[in-house]
């Protein structure tokens, strides 16, 4: 009888937890756009299964890759460092350590490594490997997440703050949530100030410029789309949809030079997430679980490429996700697509044989 009342009593605490325990997350509901699932131009293919891998000497998860002038590899790892790496001698180095988490990288015109690390802000790591904080916040409010980056050729940097409210450790909470916290932010090396440039943005994730310079993207993660905002023009200060509906979440975005924007969905869209983004309640109970019972990305390898007026004209994709997947990036250097994932302890490299104008 004692047994009996234990396992009540541990079943109604269970209960009471899912239902009633605070949580640090306050969900609205929402409704989903149309999944346009993985059909017609969007159809699953195995051209990833084609990936090579380049092995990591320590840690994993390299986020972003970066490739500079001599052809070196940088990835930042979830250990804090940024590796680099030499193709002539096939070996690692420790280039820079942040101390945080670097996630999105590129170079300005002096060859400096320009990263967003999600706990440190936006820094500058020059080719000695020393750091310099350019920003921290923006406005008066803390940069919460920096995420992703992109340098404008008038030595403009325009970089996301994915949450200003929840952290990387934390980033399922700001998906469950599902409110706007996050920004697009441009820091100006000359005046060493950082401006405001979009608001209220639903996990501002990767980044990147036109080839043009007249407008730069931001991906919108848990709104599965991609935002341009006018840098010229008419429509300068100004923003609208580039890209809606995608299958999946977007991660990073790169600009290759020759019109087209590489975008790797990190995971194709969540059931359980876009069944239960009217139900606010429900959320908080998941919100309560295990992180290992929480939503997580799947092992289908996306990487969609679109040219400048937003028309998918690549699809790449492994959709068993077994060589390399939760790919988060995606570099174009010379013919190569250059990988970086959330989850691998290697940096993915493919060979772009095919046309850019085929699928």
């Amino acid at each position: 009888m004692r047994v009996a009342y234990g396992v009540v009593f541990i079943a109604v605490s269970i209960f009471c937890y899912l239902l009633f325990w605070p949580v640090s997350i306050d969900p609205v509901s929402w409704t989903p756009p149309e999944n346009p699932q993985f059909e017609g131009p969007l159809a699953p293919n195995r051209r990833l299964s084609l990936v090579k891998r380049i092995p990591l000497a320590e840690s994993k998860a390299p986020e972003d890759v970066a490739i500079d002038s001599n052809g070196r590899i940088y990835g930042g790892l979830d250990n804090g460092k940024v590796m680099r790496y030499e193709p002539i001698t096939k070996t690692w180095h420790t280039f820079a350590n942040t101390l945080g988490r670097p996630l999105g990288m590129t170079f300005d015109a002096a060859q400096n490594l320009i990263v967003c690390d999600a706990y440190k802000g936006l820094l500058s790591i020059d080719q000695k490997g020393h750091i310099t904080v350019l920003s921290t916040q923006s406005e008066g409010k803390n940069i919460g997440l920096a995420d992703d980056v992109d340098v404008a050729k008038d030595g403009i940097i325009y970089f996301s703050d994915a949450s200003f409210r929840h952290t990387f450790r934390n980033y399922k909470a700001d998906a469950l949530e599902h409110r706007p916290n996050g920004r697009l932010l441009a820091y100006d090396p000359n005046s060493k100030e950082t401006t405001t440039l979009l608001k209220e943005l639903y996990f501002a994730n990767g980044v990147a410029i036109s080839s043009s310079q007249d407008y730069v993207l931001v991906n919108e993660t848990w709104n599965y789309r991609v935002i341009r905002y006018w840098l010229k023009g008419p429509k300068k200060g100004s923003s609208d949809v580039f890209i809606d509906k995608l299958p999946g979440f977007p991660d990073g975005i790169s600009n290759n030079g020759k019109g087209i924007f590489w975008i790797p969905l990190i995971s194709p869209r969540d059931k359980v997430l876009d069944y239960t983004a009217d139900k606010p309640f429900v959320r908080k109970i998941i919100m309560r679980l295990p992180d290992f019972l929480k939503p997580a990305p799947k092992p289908h390898a996306i990487v969609l490429g679109f040219n400048e007026q937003g028309d998918l004209v690549r699809n790449l994709q492994d959709h068993r996700g077994v060589n390399f997947s939760i790919i988060s990036s995606a570099e174009q250097f010379e013919d190569t697509l250059y990988l970086g994932s959330l989850e691998e302890a290697a940096i993915g490299l493919y060979k772009l044989d095919a046309p850019f104008s085929s699928l």
